[in-house]
């Protein structure tokens, strides 16, 4: 019924099912350049080659169609770390950030064959430390438990990270979902924007920040966020609007304090996440009018220290289709690895027989970047 009423959210669907996935990714890489042509701000790669006025061998020269040569700084993939699954879009929520599309209209999700590929390559490339499966509400996925249970079995050492919403420990049929968590011991990453039942559900609907506490709680009393148990319970603020968010140790006592004040909640770590100008939050700001002082806010806010962390760096993101990319936002804008300069092709799950063969293939990059160069970052 919210999404029904949600003339936004309605809108954003209409046109989904009328140019599709690709057509609103190409719309919306458009937005962006525009705004940054505006700013005098040149493509990303070129920027960073400004900015950090590096001599190494990942700088690279190239012809623009003027005859001009122009310096690029071309980020370089390191041994994967971390397998990222998005194991399906289904959501029970619609949030008003979510830079994936999820929503309860949402039915894509990954098939038997894929799920049994990525444990395969897991078991060959031994780099690998953490399995972060996300979606949607992954945990709604018909292949998430299959996959923790496969994964924990393969590498017991393994950090399997299960991003949360929260919300789902209600859904029916999930009764069971924490005794799950507990016993693969799957680290839980939950999704939080505030500490005020206000700032919430404003963004993520109605009552959802009381149905938060509750699965906190049922969390704490099975061990998660507590001292000496083993059982890792982080919590994810991001932004209600277009500004960055603050500093993040300050911030986490803030919410150590709130939630332990008012509820009696504890928690391990906050992480302070960048709003990614992809999705239904550029969408939000265009509507404003607000993409170019965004994107403006991101590039005067560009951290040189970001650039060893970024996901694409060492993550391999696996959509639900099998398919490969950098990271999860270029997975939502279709930008797989090994794909043309209009990112078609690709390569898929089944056309390599581990992540160490994608090493050299080569980052791909572009103007939604600035969102994981800002500030603290987005990775």
């Amino acid at each position: 019924e919210e999404m029904l009423n949600n003339s936004e959210f309605q809108e954003t669907a209409q046109k989904l099912n009328q140019i599709g996935p690709k057509g609103m990714s190409k719309e919306e890489r458009t937005k962006r350049r525009r705004a940054l042509d505006e700013l005098g701000v040149p493509p990303f790669n070129q920027f960073l080659a400004q900015k950090t006025d590096t001599d190494t061998d990942t700088n690279t020269e190239t012809d623009t169609d003027a005859g001009a040569a122009v310096k690029e700084l071309i980020l370089t993939r390191k041994s994967t770390q971390v397998l990222q699954l998005n194991v399906g879009l289904f959501c029970n929520q619609a949030c008003g950030h979510c830079h994936v599309e999820s929503s309860p209209l949402r039915k894509e999700t990954m098939s038997n064959e894929i799920a049994a590929q990525c444990m395969t390559l897991l078991k060959n490339t031994p780099s690998i430390t953490t399995l972060d499966i996300t979606g949607g509400a992954p945990e709604m996925q018909e292949q998430f438990r299959f996959i923790v249970a496969m994964a924990r079995g393969l590498r017991p050492d393994l950090d399997i990270i299960d991003r949360c919403n929260l919300t789902v420990l209600q859904e029916p049929g999930q009764e069971d979902l924490v005794e799950f968590l507990v016993r693969y011991n799957v680290h839980v990453i939950a999704s939080l924007p505030c500490y005020s039942a206000e700032n919430v559900d404003e963004q993520r609907g109605n009552g959802v920040f009381d149905r938060s506490i509750s699965a906190l709680l049922a969390l704490n009393e099975a061990g998660y966020g507590k001292p000496d148990t083993g059982l890792y319970l982080d919590l994810v603020y991001n932004p209600l609007g277009a500004f960055l968010p603050p500093a993040q140790k300050e911030l986490e006592v803030k919410y150590k304090e709130v939630l332990e004040e008012k509820f009696g909640i504890l928690f391990n770590s906050l992480f302070t996440m960048t709003n990614m100008p992809v999705k239904r939050f550029t969408d939000f700001l265009y509507k404003r009018n607000e993409l170019k002082d965004y994107m403006d806010l991101l590039v005067r806010n560009f951290n040189p220290e970001t650039l060893d962390n970024l996901m694409c760096g060492n993550t391999i993101s696996v959509g639900y289709n099998g398919k490969v990319f950098d990271c999860d936002f270029n997975q939502q804008l279709g930008y797989g690895i090994g794909t043309d300069d209009v990112h078609e092709g690709g390569k898929s799950v089944f056309d390599i027989s581990s992540l160490d063969e994608l090493k050299c293939d080569a980052i791909k990059n572009d103007n939604h970047c600035f969102g994981c160069t800002a500030g603290m970052g987005s990775s």
